[in-house]
């Protein structure tokens, strides 16, 4: 999807064609001529109309103190301007529209929206979105946005900070509820990903939806954006951006990099869509328009992080940012589940960008399990980048069910997985134990699954990083001689001067009533929809104008794909230079090297440490951690853990007193056995007689029938999870004079592992 059309689900509607009679061909080529005529005229003038009210909308909408695009209600709690270290972002509760019902018990949901050039509210523009989602499932939902001008001083650790003050206040508004579970759109994605590994105590789920999080990340002749931040020197000019910008770095030209990446849409087929359906599409257009038509501002300091130590540096993902206490930012530090959404058909942040932090953090799996991190990635085939957030069937489908299983999600074991997502059919077994249309699926996945999509080779790398270099001596250089100068002659008033002729603006002042042109239009349109005379689809000169437009796309996105590789072969070939990558250093008797996020001395020996209880603790509990400890056992063989056997785990342990668990509990337990599982399997298994000891045969029965028919809810069994399930039917069930008496059984255990 381009980057500024969001998805539009209404279908096209043309009125019926005109009948004609038969007769000669010259007098029907000259009905449909005059026919269409006046369709294009009166579409003309009702397409001006639409740029007039879009217009009058974005200077009506500037003129409020707290603009957003909420399609719901809402009620401010917090204002970060009136906090010790003041911000211009704001918390507020959702209201729920009439007719549903929240429950303060349940986990809340905090949204965050991004801050990248746009205003605030598009994860709640519409009934179908990731709020909409959240208030249907019956759960408390909080929104954080901003004001459209920043508070002076303000930094991105200041917001990250007060981000954890609003996350605190939820968590005092649902004390019993569980952690609140975070969702952060695009630029917020990084952002709270950043505040949740400095208060990692406040994050329940943390889902990452469009978040780019490792810039340099991409393949080629796909990701052309990534090449900007070398091609215009580096981050020196952003800088100058803001010096003339009296302090603020207007977000009007981040919308503008956002249009320039697809020129066909931008320049002719977003304003030729409106003007060819200009009956249907116009309340569409209007609606997306009120948020990509609110450029913001951000201070000079904001936009520095943003592109020093993100855009160019790529600091986030190799965990070599701090704080100005020096506090190390390490995505590591989050104990609680990420889920990261992302689609292939996403231009700004594609999957490269969104996933590739987990190859900067982990050389392999058994790093992931031994830091006792779930990750979870969801691919999307088709949705664009805004259609993450604002497609109604991305929405209904996703996140859906991303918030009807958060439950499941939070319980899940250590490890990398992948969500996917099964069509109901016929004569699937427990399909009533899952939510709408779709069975939600983790699957076990490798980080050869993640480099699969695409990664760079260590020679793009080191060209990457030469950027890095040379953009912080250029923007020293320009800091040092420069900089000082430009502040001089920069004043509030001509900063003011220019962010009203960017053209971003520009194109809402010249449509709007301020422009005596277009005062009769609105006029003129009343009597054309009084008098509105659509030609038909047959019509042959509409064919001709819908031929025309393909054809006039088709040579904007030719000069855009030459673009793309004339950009991409500079930035190779420039940055690719031995004696430029020697000049800054990066040339000597050793290659480069791709940088890792660094090893933790103190990290690794508290992971030795727990790691070292968990064999002692694989010795202690009764019978309900054995009936865990076993389940998991079938399921490290199996495909993946689905909400039909979550479902049904949770249905059998509250039947039966003995295994009966709250959520809380059963998320420790499941999380604890498959620690002291992935320590030594085979051990931990053999110990399962200590933890049966004080176990009756009755209850052995009980949980051994828990673990059948929890893998046999998600229907196919492997055969290596069939295997291993004899093997336990074989233990629970053997006769025994003592329960003291199992040693001579461990051998069911120690047979040897086949695979598939």
């Amino acid at each position: 999807m381009p980057p500024e059309t969001a998805e539009s689900d209404q279908p096209e509607q043309r009125a019926a064609p005109p009948s004609f009679q038969a007769s000669t061909y010259p007098f029907r080529f000259f009905q449909q001529a005059m026919d269409y005529w006046i369709d294009a005229c009166q579409r003309g003038i009702l397409f001006a109309d639409v740029l007039r009210q879009r217009s009058n909308a974005h200077l009506e909408h500037e003129k409020s103190e707290s603009p957003t695009v909420l399609h719901f209600k809402h009620e401010l709690l917090l204002d970060g301007r009136k906090l010790a270290q003041p911000v211009n972002y704001q918390l507020v509760r959702i209201l729920p529209p009439e007719g549903v019902e929240t429950d303060p018990a349940k986990r809340p949901f905090v949204v965050f929206d991004p801050r990248a050039g746009h205003g605030p509210g598009i994860g709640g523009m519409k009934p179908d979105s990731e709020i909409g989602s959240t208030l249907r499932a019956g759960h408390p939902c909080y929104f954080v946005g901003f004001l459209p001008e920043p508070v002076p001083g303000q930094t991105v650790e200041h917001v990250c900070e007060t981000e954890a003050i609003f996350v605190a206040k939820v968590m005092e508004l649902h004390p019993d509820a569980g952690k609140p579970c975070l969702i952060g759109n695009c630029q917020a994605g990084w952002q709270i990903s950043m505040m949740s590994a400095l208060y990692p105590e406040l994050v329940g789920v943390l889902i990452l939806a469009g978040a780019p999080m490792s810039y340099w990340a991409g393949v080629r002749g796909k990701n052309p954006m990534r090449y900007k931040g070398g091609l215009l020197g580096g981050s020196w000019l952003a800088a100058f951006s803001s010096d003339i910008g009296h302090g603020n770095f207007d977000g009007a030209s981040l919308v503008q990099n956002f249009e320039n990446m697809n020129p066909g849409n931008t320049y002719w087929k977003k304003a030729h869509n409106l003007y060819a359906r200009i009956d249907t599409e116009a309340p569409r257009f209007l609606e997306f328009e009120r948020w990509w038509g609110s450029p913001i501002l951000l201070n000079g300091e904001e936009i520095q992080f943003i592109v020093d130590d993100l855009f160019v540096g790529n600091r986030l993902s190799t965990a070599r940012l701090a704080t100005s206490e020096g506090l190390r930012i390490d995505i590591r530090n989050i104990k609680a589940p990420i889920i990261v959404f992302c689609s292939m058909s996403d231009d700004i942040t594609p999957p490269q960008q969104a996933l590739g932090w987990i190859l900067d953090m982990y050389r392999n799996e058994e790093e992931i399990l031994a830091a006792g991190q779930t990750i979870i990635y969801c691919m999307h085939q088709s949705a664009g980048h805004l259609g993450i957030f604002v497609s109604s069937s991305v929405a209904s489908k996703e996140h859906d069910k991303f918030i009807h299983n958060i439950d499941l999600i939070e319980t899940l074991p250590p490890g990398l997985y992948e969500a996917v997502f099964l069509e109901k059919e016929e004569g699937m077994p427990c399909t009533d134990l899952a939510s709408g249309e779709h069975v939600l699926r983790f699957e076990n996945r490798t980080l050869d699954d993640i480099r699969a999509y695409g990664c760079n080779s260590p020679n793009d790398d080191a060209r990457f990083a030469t950027v890095s270099r040379i953009s912080d001596n250029w923007r020293g250089m320009y800091e040092t001689f420069l900089s000082p100068y430009v502040r001089t002659f920069a004043n509030e008033k001509a900063a003011e001067a220019l962010r009203a002729a960017h053209p971003i603006r520009m194109r809402y002042t010249a449509y709007s009533d301020r422009n005596p042109a277009m005062k009769q239009v609105g006029q003129m349109a009343e009597i054309v929809r009084n008098n509105r005379r659509p030609v038909g689809t047959d019509n042959i000169f509409w064919n001709w104008q819908e031929a025309v437009s393909k054809h006039i796309v088709m040579v904007w996105n030719a000069y855009r794909d030459m673009r793309d590789m004339l950009v991409e072969k500079t930035f190779l070939e420039v940055y690719g230079s031995p004696l430029l990558q020697a000049s800054v250093g990066l040339r000597n008797s050793r290659p480069y090297t791709k940088s890792y996020a660094n090893r933790d001395v103190d990290r690794e020996r508290g992971i030795r440490q727990r790691l070292h209880g968990l064999a002692q603790l694989g010795r202690v509990g009764g019978l309900r951690e054995a009936m865990i400890r076993a389940l998991l056992y079938v399921v490290r063989a199996s495909k993946g853990i689905d909400e039909r056997a979550f479902r049904t785990l949770q249905k059998l342990c509250a039947e039966n007193p003995d295994l009966s668990m709250t959520a809380a509990e059963l998320r420790a337990q499941v999380r604890a056995q498959a620690a002291i599982l992935a320590v030594d399997e085979k051990e931990a298994m053999e110990t399962l007689s200590v933890l049966l000891d004080s176990a009756t045969m009755e209850g052995e029965v009980a949980a051994l029938d828990v673990v059948r028919k929890v893998v046999e809810a998600r229907g196919e069994i492997t055969s290596e999870a069939r295997r291993r399930l004899s093997q336990l039917e074989k233990y629970f069930t053997a006769a025994h004079t003592s329960f003291q008496s199992r040693s001579h059984d461990v051998q069911i255990f120690r047979e040897e592992n086949t695979g598939e």
